[in-house]
């Protein structure tokens, strides 16, 4: 019998890889992600980005290199420090997760239609601790 935490690790891994299934972009999972990350952040450096994403900077490092050649993110001198870079996304890549936000919504909106008001009303509560579990430790 799985325990509680199985179970919940299960429901959202499940969650995630049905969530990327939906994906339509030539972007890998871990590329999406960077972009995502670098949005969020607005320009950042590689150093930045690769604390937000809980990876290396080696390994940020070569996903970026990737966006910035394919044009979903651009990079300019920072401008206190010249040993740094900051990465932004480009209007390409907002493009890019504008599109992939709008199917995986579009396809959680049609999942979520079949959902009685008691039981979307208890989801956008499990939402939220599902948040605060998410965040860090600190």
């Amino acid at each position: 019998m799985p325990t509680e935490s199985q179970r919940l690790a299960q429901a959202v891994a499940r969650l995630n890889r049905r969530l990327r299934q939906e994906r339509q972009s030539d972007l890998t999972a871990t590329q999406l992600s960077v972009l995502g990350s670098v949005r969020v952040l607005g320009p950042a450096t590689p150093s930045q980005i690769a604390a937000r994403e809980r990876v290396s900077q080696p390994s940020v490092t070569r996903t970026l290199k990737c966006l910035l050649e394919d044009a979903y993110v651009t990079k300019k001198p920072h401008p206190d420090d010249g040993r740094q870079v900051l990465i932004a996304v480009s209007e390409l890549g907002e493009k890019v997760l504008a599109e992939e936000r709008q199917r995986r919504d579009q396809w959680l909106d049609r999942r979520l239609a079949t959902f009685t008001s008691a039981e979307r009303v208890r989801l956008r509560d499990a939402t939220d601790l599902l948040v605060r579990l998410a965040e860090d430790d600190a």
